[in-house]
């Protein structure tokens, strides 16, 4: 039995587009009986069904082995999924190298509240961060420069790039040579315009930027992974406003490189548990660092999540289970007779009370 390995491109209903790892040529028959040869790169994917009885989901980035492939149909069936050395949750990507964070420098114009939130966002996700500025050629050098020094002092020596005139592709292209790199940013920004001078003759659909909303449409529906022609794969996703912050408060700051630089000093806290608030005493993050009133907002945010979490694990666990000594799945059981419908019965006696 042949066993092939390669990596998930695309997950369309249930079927997985699949980059295998080599190229085969082989001598197909037409339609018209006549051998011709082919290279054969890609597959068309089911999964087996032994992965689906065990809730085995399979993801774009995932590393797969393919059985008894039909070449004659391009199709084949996933038998086996690789462990992950990661998974980005929104979107869903897995064994991700790199987050490629695109945002313009005008049309729409750069909002550093908006920039810090995809930052902190990417960072949660403890891999490698590159930051690239699009549509260069809309801005003075003047202001270039002023945007630079800022990002800069962030922690994000920002790639200047233009998608018209084609400046700073190729020193961007030679970041993304190896791995899987996320492409992610505002709608609008040029995603789309980058992957099709990156990835030539592939012709990602492009959108146009709203002159009454500031910001672009979504052009990008799904994700999906494109090889690069040096090596590597890039990933569009749909471009977001706001991206959700899910890490903990305690968490929050390791999120933030002006708070590492601070730790790496081999400075500490004077409290373990410090949140580096304003009113903590002792405290080595806090500090006139420009970002430090984005962390007091988010930090906000962390721990009005971090209590949604609790209020959810105890609403969990408050509902007991009946024993399931027979080996199949417990139900939950009704703790109190409030959650119970009154019986007709009952329901007939109360009115009768009530009428003597």
């Amino acid at each position: 039995m042949l066993a092939l390995t390669g990596t998930v491109l695309a997950v369309q209903a249930n079927f997985y587009r699949v980059m295998l790892d080599q190229i085969f040529s082989l001598d197909l028959l037409d339609e018209f009986g006549q051998s011709s040869s082919h290279n054969i790169c890609e597959l068309l994917c089911t999964r087996r069904a032994r992965l689906k009885k065990i809730g085995q989901q399979i993801c774009v980035g995932d590393r797969v082995t393919i059985e008894e492939p039909d070449w004659q149909g391009g199709r084949g069936a996933i038998s086996e999924v690789s462990p992950r050395r990661n998974l980005l949750d929104r979107p869903t990507v897995a064994n991700v190298d790199r987050i490629l964070l695109v945002f313009s420098l005008a049309e729409p114009s750069l909002d550093p509240h908006q920039l810090s939130r995809f930052l902190v966002k990417a960072e949660s996700t403890e891999v490698e961060v590159l930051l690239c500025l699009n549509k260069r050629d809309l801005v003075s050098d003047a202001v270039w420069q002023e945007w630079g020094d800022r990002l800069d002092s962030w922690g994000y020596p920002p790639v200047a790039i233009s998608t018209y005139t084609h400046e700073g592709i190729e020193q961007l292209a030679q970041h993304l040579q190896t791995g899987v790199t996320v492409v992610a940013g505002l709608s609008g920004v040029g995603k789309s315009s980058l992957i099709n001078l990156l990835v030539p003759n592939l012709r990602v659909r492009v959108g146009e930027v709203s002159q009454r909303l500031g910001h672009g449409r979504h052009t990008t529906r799904h994700v999906e992974l494109f090889a690069l022609p040096a090596g590597g794969y890039l990933a569009d996703t749909p471009g977001f406003m706001q991206p959700n912050l899910t890490v903990t408060p305690q968490e929050l700051a390791s999120c933030f490189p002006e708070a590492r630089q601070r730790f790496a000093l081999g400075n500490v806290c004077h409290f373990n548990n410090c949140l580096h608030r304003r009113d903590e005493p002792n405290c080595v993050v806090r500090g006139d660092w420009e970002r430090y009133e984005h962390y007091l907002a988010y930090l906000d945010e962390a721990i009005a999540y971090q209590q949604k979490l609790k209020n959810t694990t105890n609403a969990d666990s408050a509902i007991k289970m009946k024993d399931a000594s027979d080996g199949k799945q417990q139900e939950p059981r009704l703790l109190k007779k409030r959650y119970r419908r009154e019986s007709r019965r009952s329901e007939h006696q109360n009115l009768d009370e009530d009428y003597e």
